[in-house]
């Protein structure tokens, strides 16, 4: 895969970021003995987030199948790379 352009890649890393606070927080509230609904909404909330991550990933990875499949050497092996890593995101 290409590198990602530098907007994507900012966006990314502001959401991976904000991503290891929410999990920071998680460890705090176990610490706490907070009620199990209140981790489990913060851990719902973090799964929300890195699925939203994998979506604008995803979408780049898509974008360069879609525009430069010869990189992968045919249009039918950019198609099938990109079903694979689709596939992947469950």
């Amino acid at each position: 895969m290409a590198k990602l352009p530098p907007e994507l890649k900012e966006n990314v890393e502001k959401r991976l970021q904000r991503l290891e606070g929410q999990v920071r927080g998680v460890r705090r509230m176990l610490a706490e003995d907070r009620d199990c609904p209140d981790v489990l909404t913060q851990l719902s909330a973090i799964r929300g987030a890195a699925y939203q991550i994998s979506l604008l990933l995803i979408e780049n990875y898509a974008l360069e199948c879609v525009h430069n499949p010869e990189e992968f050497g045919s249009v039918d092996e950019a198609i099938a790379r990109l079903v694979s890593t689709l596939g992947k995101l469950n």
